[in-house]
């Protein structure tokens, strides 16, 4: 069966999710993204993908109508959710704390600053539970939090002679399958931020796969060949 540009473009989208993923080595990513683009059939496409796992589910049939996966996203979320928690809260007066890299959050945390500082990192975290309730108050002093973008937050927190709120985002969508993160608290005369970004290995992955995608694009408009592609007219990465 002959594949359409819709196809070709969601086998190119995983392809970008497994270098997001470390999965892919760039010349790898760069040898398959050219191929996605020259092929005209399914039997063509399939075997780029086969070995690719969506996050937190197999890879779709290349024909099926659902969605490709977020790009960016490096969480397999029902793998990260439930467990024992590591922490269930942070204190700092008069000095920081932090909680980032390789933890799991207590379904309730709470944070605590007075005249100092904490950082709470959920970009690579796990979750005790699939909601949980991340409390804050700072009086006088910063508490910071970090998502990333697919990770559904609400935030709920008072700001008095000081801020509470979200503060710019990457771009990225909530799925449903990640856990939902209700922030909540007080800032006094202090601040608590939010902010949804990823990581600086993930951004510099797929800044490396926008140039290398652009790369296999001027290749092909220089050769004169859109392997039946439709004629170049796909959007750019980003």
């Amino acid at each position: 069966m002959r594949a359409s540009d819709a196809e070709r473009e969601r086998i190119a989208e995983l392809l970008r999710e497994a270098v997001a993923e470390g999965r892919l080595e760039m010349d790898e990513f760069e040898q398959r993204l050219e191929t996605a683009y020259k092929a005209r059939t399914h039997g063509e496409l399939e075997p780029l993908v086969q070995d690719l796992p969506a996050p937190g589910t197999a890879v779709a049939p290349v024909g099926s109508s659902a969605p490709a996966p977020l790009r960016g996203s490096a969480a397999n979320w029902p793998a990260r959710i439930g467990g024992t928690a590591t922490s269930k809260g942070g204190f700092a007066l008069w000095g920081g704390f932090n909680r980032k890299g390789r933890w799991t959050v207590g379904r309730k945390f709470t944070a605590f600053a007075m005249w100092g500082g904490g950082e709470i990192d959920l970009r690579e975290a796990d979750f005790e539970d699939r909601e949980v309730v991340i409390r804050c108050f700072a009086i006088m002093g910063g508490l910071h939090v970090t998502a990333p973008p697919e990770l559904n937050v609400d935030v709920r927190g008072i700001g008095i002679m000081g801020g509470f709120g979200e503060g710019p985002s990457e771009e990225g969508e909530t799925v449903p399958e990640a856990p939902r993160v209700t922030i909540t608290g007080l800032a006094l005369m202090g601040g608590v931020g939010v902010e949804r970004k990823r990581t600086k290995a993930e951004r510099r992955r797929l800044k490396e796969a926008e140039e290398a995608e652009r790369a296999v694009r001027e290749r092909r408009r220089l050769d004169g060949g859109d392997g039946g592609a439709g004629g170049g007219g796909r959007k750019e990465l980003g």
